[in-house]
């Protein structure tokens, strides 16, 4: 436990996520602000007011159209997890098979995606939702994918079961998976941005059939903890740890707190049973 919990310096991959979540956090804010704004003046929300007036939806399309295109080459400010595609981060291992995750796991991810995003193309043509919101549902999913990353991650957790983002099956899928309300807007900025985002998840994916040893642990020694440069899994401990000692502590707490108000309750109540008598 000593060993997972000793402090680290955040790696340069790290810090870079760490600010991306703050960026988009703050993107969101921004956004959320503007709609309220123009709900409280009665305004419509669509996109073709958007692109009478770019700066925000400019903004979102040219920060992410960047960091999409990015992806389609090697980086040192990425994760392994989406950079084993590529045959510089290949170091083959003596094993000769690679351990494939099971299809109908990613299958039952992709149908469940779908399903959850049809909800919203419902309530959104019956008018319950209006462009705005797919908007915001769009930056709420990318400070989300952050999360994932960061603290923690629900496909990995509960459905996947991998060890950490660099075994991660569906990395590349992220870009497509925050645009994919933005399929319902007919709009260049909303078709362009969803458009090179499930590019590049037909790549990733033709690179997972064409290259299967590239992707797995026991294939690929870049992929082994001892060759990580990112180091997140030890940052995500010390969080859990961080969360659990305070957790422990609070409990402790606050039951010192409860037996010290029961002892003044109970000699209250034996002071008043003397005067009684």
């Amino acid at each position: 436990m000593k060993a997972l919990t000793k402090k680290r310096r955040l790696s340069a991959i790290s810090t870079v996520h760490y600010l991306k979540l703050v960026f988009r956090s703050l993107l969101l804010i921004c956004a959320t602000l503007a709609y309220i704004i123009s709900r409280i003046k009665g305004d419509s929300i669509s996109f073709e007011d958007l692109e009478d007036k770019p700066i925000i939806i400019g903004v979102i399309w040219v920060v992410f159209v960047t960091e999409i295109i990015l992806r389609f080459f090697p980086s040192k400010l990425e994760s392994m997890g989406c950079q084993r595609q590529f045959f510089k981060n290949f170091k083959p291992t003596e094993a000769k098979e690679p351990i494939k995750q099971p299809l109908k796991i990613t299958l039952f991810i992709a149908a469940l995606w779908l399903s959850l995003n049809a909800i919203f193309g419902i309530l959104y043509y019956t008018h319950l939702i209006d462009e705005g919101i797919l908007l915001l549902i769009s930056l709420l999913f990318s400070v989300c994918d952050m999360i994932c990353i960061l603290f923690y991650c629900p496909f990995q957790t509960l459905i996947m079961k991998n060890k950490c983002c660099s075994s991660c099956r569906i990395y590349n899928w992220d870009y497509a998976m925050m645009f994919t309300p933005l399929i319902f807007v007919k709009s260049f900025y909303t078709l362009s941005l969803f458009g090179i985002s499930l590019l590049l998840l037909i790549v990733w994916e033709i690179s997972i059939y064409l290259h299967p040893e590239r992707f797995s642990e026991n294939t690929n020694a870049c992929l082994s903890c001892k060759d990580c440069k990112e180091k997140l899994c030890h940052h995500k401990v010390q969080l859990h740890y961080f969360w659990r000692s305070n957790r422990e502590l609070f409990k402790k707490y606050n039951s010192e707190i409860i037996k010290k108000l029961e002892s003044i309750g109970v000699n209250k109540n034996s002071k008043n049973n003397d005067t009684s008598k």
